[in-house]
């Protein structure tokens, strides 16, 4: 999935659909709700409501929160950084896993969450009455049902507990709604993502379609739904669809790019590997008024060096805020590998070559992340501030996490390792490395490298329960860090219980 840019900007006159201004996902009564009962007339109104929740899956909060920031803090290959232990106490709290339910990322993360399975049930709702085409309807539908899934997907990693909505609420049931077991949300999953797949179409045409769901994005997740679930035969099975044979292009237009470097380029948006990309734009003239309402990318500007001069030679980094410096264990891990260059922005080096200097933040280690730093080449010099409008894309899936999660399944699931070592070695020759064992140790291994800063380290460790021995050291305790607390504000006048790692009973 990749977003083009032209969908984002219907959303600056769509408040209608419930730009989630509400403290609550219960308080599901939009403003403007007699305006939205007047809508979805025609095929333009029913495409501005499925634009509406593709919006969210690119959210940003006013509190800086986004899913990339928040699970890379948590991680251990970042800290929190910033400028102080008190810089965005939200995001501190997941890092030095001080969490409480008043205090964490969960409730940005909630309200993401189901900000997009509200919008997809109102779409979901009216799609049936609307006057046009069949084709057009059912694939508004399969899609509908895929971002639906996609947001549950997220939730049930981050909470366990959670209610299961799969349609508007009205009246008392807005406070009647309880938690359900997370089999259920599995099963939910599962067939709406069962059910989009034969509608969704093969191949997407990225020159008016950038951004929407193929059937090959809704494969790769329902493959990670799999997969966490640890059905490992049904997961390899949706991978291997995905991915083809190791190396070339699949039915779906996959390919691994042949230079690593140029997964990071800004104006490289929408290749061949990627398989569902949040896209941002600088066009939103996005401003400090509405940081909720920007389209550019707040993580640009975030992770760069704080105070940051270049000199001759120097790479083009703007001064940033110092968020997520990586951590010396994963920097160790990267030195003598080819994606090092591409991965780390090395100030320590910079300093010592007399090429730049830089304030040091908290929780300093010299390292950042190069893959997504801001750039004086892409800062924005129209209307809005140039902070809040870096145009460049983030990867949610992309080939190589899907060659790595089939290798994954199939040497946990006792399946084809031969296979499992093509497509492990596939991504290693991308970067010019030998050959390797297809060990689950060495998968592990490749996938931190591979995908160091694209926010899906957190959720490895959780789902090989390793999140123990590798965050200790940061406050992580087994038992109660796998998930978040219930954010206070939904616990108030309904039905839902905190978890029991938090005081609760669920």
């Amino acid at each position: 999935m990749k977003l083009n840019n032209k969908l984002f900007l219907i959303l600056i006159a769509f408040s209608l659909l419930g730009q989630s201004c509400s403290d609550s996902f219960l308080e599901l009564k939009p403003r403007g709700t007699d305006l939205e009962e007047n809508y979805y007339r025609n095929r333009q109104e029913a495409y501005n409501g499925l634009v509406a929740v593709y919006d969210v899956v690119g959210f940003q909060s006013s509190s800086y929160v986004t899913k990339i920031l928040a699970t890379s803090a948590a991680s251990d290959d970042h800290f929190a950084g910033g400028g102080g232990s008190s810089d965005l106490p939200n995001i501190q709290a997941w890092s030095n896993y001080s969490l409480s339910p008043a205090v964490g990322p969960q409730e940005d993360l909630w309200r993401r969450g189901y900000m997009g399975i509200m919008r997809a049930n109102v779409l979901l709702e009216k799609l049936p009455e609307i006057p046009m085409g069949d084709d057009e309807k059912a694939r508004f539908t399969a899609e509908a049902k895929f971002l639906r899934a996609y947001f549950y997907f997220d939730l049930i990693r981050y909470f366990r507990n959670i209610p299961l909505i799969l349609s508007p609420l009205v009246g008392d049931a807005i406070y009647a709604t309880p938690q359900v077991a997370p089999q259920e949300v599995y099963a939910a999953m599962e067939k709406d993502l069962m059910e989009a797949i034969p509608v969704l179409p093969i191949n997407l045409n990225l020159d008016t379609e950038a951004g929407r769901a193929s059937q090959g994005t809704a494969k790769a997740l329902l493959g990670k739904v799999y997969l966490q679930q640890e059905k490992f035969t049904e997961a390899a099975a949706q991978f291997r669809e995905v991915n083809g044979e190791p190396g070339q292009t699949s039915k779906y237009g996959y390919k691994l790019l042949a230079n690593y470097g140029d997964l990071f380029k800004v104006s490289n948006k929408f290749n061949s590997e990627s398989i569902m990309e949040i896209s941002f734009t600088n066009t939103s003239v996005g401003d400090w008024g509405c940081i909720d309402c920007t389209e550019g990318n707040i993580l640009n500007i975030m992770i760069g060096p704080r105070g940051y001069a270049a000199g001759s030679g120097a790479p083009d980094y703007i001064a940033g805020w110092g968020f997520l410096p990586l951590t010396n264990g994963l920097v160790d891990q990267l030195k003598g590998d080819p994606r090092y260059q591409y991965t780390v922005a090395d100030m320590h080096q910079l300093q010592a070559e007399g090429k730049a200097s830089y304030t040091p933040g908290y929780m300093d280690t010299g390292y950042f992340l190069e893959k997504y730093a801001g750039r004086e080449s892409n800062r924005w010099t129209g209307a809005g501030t140039f902070e809040l409008n870096f145009p460049q894309n983030i990867y949610d899936i992309r080939l190589a996490d899907t060659y790595l999660l089939e290798a994954e399944a199939l040497v946990r699931g006792n399946g084809n390792i031969t296979r499992a070592g093509a497509l492990l070695n596939a991504v290693r020759a991308r970067v010019g490395l030998p050959a390797t064992t297809a060990t689950f140790a060495n998968i592990k291994r490749e996938r931190r490298l591979e995908l160091a800063g694209e926010g899906q380290r957190w959720f490895d460790l959780v789902r090989w329960g390793d999140a123990a021995a590798a965050l200790s050291a940061r406050g992580y305790v087994a038992g109660k860090h796998e998930v978040l607390p219930i954010p206070l504000l939904e616990l108030d006048n309904t039905q839902l219980e905190q978890n029991k790692e938090y005081g609760g009973t669920k």
